[in-house]
């Protein structure tokens, strides 16, 4: 049964219209409450990332969960992570999340995480959903839920990611640049990183609810690779909005993406023989990185895109590590979640115990040309992909390449994009391509 409301990563879209207005998010809350309360949960956290309307938001939630009868404890600004993993060491029975990751601040959203820090069950979404068909119905007032605020959240999550390294790990010596996206790890990931003992210089930390992701963080990198080249520190760290996302620059301003981190990780865990099976990519993951795996003995497997399926696909394998060229990485033998904290760890982690720089880590991957052309359209993203013009000219791509490359078409699952990726031999001959092929879906697309 499709879902209404709830996308691959909870709902999301801009602030003001359906589904993203107080009235509705405060139905959500009710409507989740009742679902937990059913179950005999009455105990859920609240956390958001910087933007302006989570004020908002967090309110509507808070209203809507009490009068369901459920207690909420507020975390206030707080990585998406983080919140996946206070949900268990305050053993409540939801965790929710008010954010809209690497978006825009007028974009926000509200997503769910279960008692075990993991995304809900298809399941419990969809009975959420119709709930909210029903009228919202206030519990007796001696039974409404009661709120707290839980003024020492930063200070646990700072202490689990520290934890996540061996205990006597120690940064120091390194020069570390640290670009926060004006985010949620604002205020976590400089200290974490300082308390292991480097030296931090950090960006992109000064959120005013209205610059999360402007011009910094890992989908802007190109501030933390500068700042890397100008002070000649080590390696430079970029977290998106909520904070599950990572990228890295080298001391020489090379950009590290999700797959260029997934394989460091990777490797070092196979070489301490505590990998434990297989790595999960996607289907935009670099077939570079699949080669290398093969090259080590490793298994690999692509999932959908979005980290609700790389997640399924590591449990149903029952492996370790996944993730995405985003920089979404699940690093499940210490989190339950992506965190784009915990695995920057893992990455610094390989450097310490190599003894040296981030680039050399990288020996025995050589990714293929990839060009990736967003193409932003209000019309059916399937009916596009469907398009005989579309599909003639995804032919004739294939076609010349004669094996050598892949052409993949995918709907963006939060944004209204239609992403076109082309992989091959040849940089040029990849970006001509993507061109070619986008520029038929915006004529199709009128």
């Amino acid at each position: 049964m499709a879902r209404r409301y709830f996308g691959t990563d909870g709902i999301r879209g801009r602030v003001g219209e359906l589904p993203i207005t107080p009235d509705f998010v405060l139905k959500l809350g009710w409507a989740a409450g009742k679902v937990f309360a059913r179950q005999g949960k009455k105990r859920i956290l609240i956390g958001k990332d910087t933007r302006l309307s989570g004020y908002m938001f967090e309110s509507a939630l808070e209203a809507g969960l009490s009068a369901a009868g459920v207690d909420v404890y507020l975390l206030g600004p707080m990585p998406t992570p983080g919140i996946a993993y206070l949900t268990q060491t305050f053993h409540a029975d939801a965790g929710i999340v008010i954010s809209a990751s690497h978006n825009p601040f007028e974009d926000n959203g509200i997503k769910f995480f279960s008692a075990k820090g993991e995304k809900l069950d298809d399941e419990i979404e969809h009975e959420i959903e119709a709930w909210l068909d029903q009228p919202l119905e206030t519990v007796a007032p001696a039974l409404l839920g009661k709120a707290r605020r839980i003024n020492d959240a930063a200070g646990r999550y700072i202490e689990f990611c520290k934890n996540t390294l061996p205990f006597h790990t120690s940064l120091q010596g390194m020069h570390l640049v640290i670009d926060c996206a004006h985010g949620a790890t604002y205020h976590i990931a400089p200290a974490v990183l300082r308390e292991l003992g480097a030296q931090v210089t950090v960006i992109g930390a000064e959120p005013d609810g209205l610059n999360i992701n402007k011009g910094v963080g890992s989908t802007h990198p190109q501030a933390l690779q500068d700042k890397v080249v100008e002070l000649g520190a080590d390696l430079g760290i970029a977290f998106d909005g909520d904070g599950d996302r990572v990228v890295m620059s080298t001391r020489t301003g090379r950009l590290l993406d999700g797959d260029d981190l997934l394989f460091i990780i990777a490797k070092h865990l196979h070489q301490q023989g505590r990998l434990e099976g297989g790595v999960v990519g996607t289907l935009m993951t670099n077939y570079g990185l699949e080669l290398a795996l093969q090259e080590m003995g490793v298994p690999f497997v692509r999932a959908d895109v979005g980290d609700r399926h790389v997640m399924a696909e590591l449990q149903k394998n029952n492996w370790l590590l996944g993730g995405e060229g985003s920089g979404h990485l699940v690093c499940r033998h210490v989190q339950t979640t992506g965190d784009g904290i915990v695995a920057a760890l893992q990455v610094l982690l390989a450097m310490v115990e190599a003894k040296g720089q981030l680039e050399p880590l990288l020996q025995g991957l050589e990714k293929l040309p990839q060009s990736l052309v967003n193409v932003r359209t209000q019309a059916d993203k399937a009916m596009l992909m469907r398009h005989p013009q579309v599909l003639q000219e995804v032919a004739a791509v294939e076609q010349e390449m004669q094996g050598r490359g892949r052409v993949l078409l995918r709907p963006s699952g939060t944004e209204p994009l239609l992403r076109v990726m082309v992989e091959g031999q040849q940089k040029e001959e990849v970006q001509q391509a993507a061109e070619r092929i986008a520029a038929v879906v915006i004529q199709v697309a009128g």
